[in-house]
């Protein structure tokens, strides 16, 4: 009851915070909302006229950012799903600035100290003041102690980020069983859902060594590309709460005008930032999904360099296949070929025609091909493409939506660097030569080889499998398949254990609706 009470007044709090951004029951959509819903969002405050001018994603990322840490995570994740939310509020949260004051040195030196259990001198000659501070953690330039010091990045994790998270976490999900409980647009939405996802990338950024993982595998997928580079990890000054990286020296990926007057070619730059996206997303398969602007620099050798690397997007075998056949049959203006591809992933139900769905995608590709990216709107695109699955029921896979939406970023990245470029003419060679290395002529020697070394590993086992099936074959002779009386008392044991779990979780339930009944009296 407590822990219940407790999450009321965190959400309580977060309410009043909504309503006085007119962000709890937007006057755009009031009409939609029950009148006892309304009334609820005016007792909680009014928000003032110039914030009730701006849009309205605008306003709930600067009600997030008023919330704190926790909310501003979540609008990051809600901000990757145009497929359940308008697209004009997805729009605003991308703006979402994960900013905020920094904590002060002092704790930042024993934080790190008490994560490498060294005393600071030991690990650094000098380390200044915060340079970026963000919801999780704040990043330090700082030297090397050592006979070879070196510049480097630390980022080290916020004091009590954790528990704060957990509080967050634990309101959020009981706001989200509540809503799934009395409202259908929630479980439509799969608000549970929502929030283990979120819950789930948290814990995995709330340990930087994930992160020091992360940006090794990218260095060591991309380290034949001259026009990308991941900064080095320290692993020596690298903890749960601490990631050491060598410090980069570049400039921004901002303005086109400042990287001219650091001698670099903005069109080249443009096209390496989209080239390098697919480059990671296709031949890889593990892609930097936060590549915005303020991520992302040129250094002296001309190459773009990433930092940050929380967030990360992975694809399967069959969608880096899907997304590949999508990309070629847009660009060869073959859209059966793509209609056909979405079925095949069975992506789209069986129930609607693949010329259907082929006419659809011609709508979304037909009017955006041979334009520059400065005539085209993605954002428009990208809507367009999603109110097409909504019509066909298409069941959007979350690592295509990330790795969706991340192009839409790498996309606005290239049309500041240069408006004039053909998004698809930079696509081209990195999906052909993709195609040519997993269907060409040497794709398929490797499968062959592959096969024949399956068949031998099989052989190898073929005198055991026969034994096996004269076995099963003498036993079905007899009367039927006999399980040794240790296997049946196993698999006994086994199904009461999951009838005992089935019957507890039904108990649980019931008492979780019970509180929720009493809370509500």
């Amino acid at each position: 009851m407590l822990r219940s009470l407790s999450n009321i007044g965190r959400l309580l709090r977060a309410a009043r915070i909504l309503a006085r951004h007119d962000a709890l029951v937007p006057h755009e959509y009031a009409h939609l909302a029950p009148a006892s819903l309304r009334m609820a969002a005016m007792f909680l405050g009014n928000a003032r006229s110039e914030v009730r001018a701006l849009p309205p994603g605008e306003r709930l990322a600067l009600a997030f950012q008023e919330i704190g840490p926790s909310a501003i995570k979540l609008g990051q994740l809600l901000a990757t799903r145009p497929d359940v939310l308008d697209p004009e509020i997805t729009r605003g949260l991308e703006k979402l600035q994960d900013r905020l004051p920094p904590f002060p040195d002092e704790q930042a030196r024993r934080a790190i100290a008490a994560d490498l259990s060294k005393p600071i001198d030991e690990l650094f000659a000098h380390l200044g003041p915060p340079v970026a501070a963000a919801s999780i953690a704040q990043v330090h330039k700082a030297t090397t102690a050592g006979d070879a010091p070196i510049q480097v990045a630390v980022k080290v994790l916020r004091p009590g980020i954790e528990i704060e998270f957990a509080r967050d976490f634990a309101a959020f999900s009981f706001a989200a069983r509540l809503a799934e409980r009395f409202s259908a647009e929630a479980r439509r939405l799969r608000l549970i859902a929502l929030v283990e996802t979120l819950a789930a990338s948290v814990a995995l950024e709330l340990d930087l060594r994930m992160e020091a993982a992360a940006a090794a595998e990218l260095a060591h997928n991309m380290r034949e590309e001259k026009d990308f580079h991941v900064p080095a990890v320290d692993w020596s000054r690298t903890g749960k709460r601490t990631l050491t990286t060598e410090w980069v020296k570049g400039t921004t990926l901002r303005d086109a005008a400042t990287l001219q007057a650091a001698g670099h070619d903005p069109r080249r730059v443009a096209f390496a930032v989209i080239q390098t996206f697919l480059t990671q997303a296709l031949r890889d398969g593990f892609f930097h999904a936060d590549m915005h602007p303020g991520n992302l620099f040129v250094d002296d050798e001309g190459r773009i360099v990433a930092v940050d690397f929380g967030i990360m997007g992975r694809l399967t075998p069959a969608l880096r296949r899907f997304m590949a056949e999508t990309l070629m049959g847009f660009i060869g203006r073959d859209y059966a070929r793509v209609a056909q591809v979405h079925f095949d992933m069975g992506f789209v139900s069986p129930d609607y025609s693949v010329e259907t769905f082929a006419q659809a995608l011609r709508a979304i590709g037909e009017p955006v091909f041979g334009r520059t990216m400065g005539e085209v709107s993605m954002a428009r695109m990208l809507e367009q493409l999603f109110d097409t699955t909504r019509r066909f029921d298409m069941q959007m896979q979350p690592e295509l939506i990330l790795m969706q939406k991340t192009m839409v970023v790498v996309e606005g990245v290239a049309r500041a660097l240069y408006p004039d470029m053909d998004v698809w003419d930079a696509a081209r060679p990195v999906v052909e030569q993709w195609m040519v290395n997993n269907f060409g002529p040497e794709a398929r020697l490797r499968e062959a080889a592959e096969n024949v070394t399956t068949i031998g590993k099989l052989a190898q086992h073929l005198p055991q499998l026969l034994r096996n099936a004269d076995a099963v074959a003498a036993m079905l002779a007899e009367g039927g398949l006999k399980l040794h009386p240790d296997s049946a008392r196993a698999i006994a044991e086994a199904q009461a254990k999951r009838m005992r779990y089935a019957y507890g979780a039904l108990w649980v339930s019931a008492g979780a609706l019970g509180l929720v009944a009493l809370l509500l009296i």
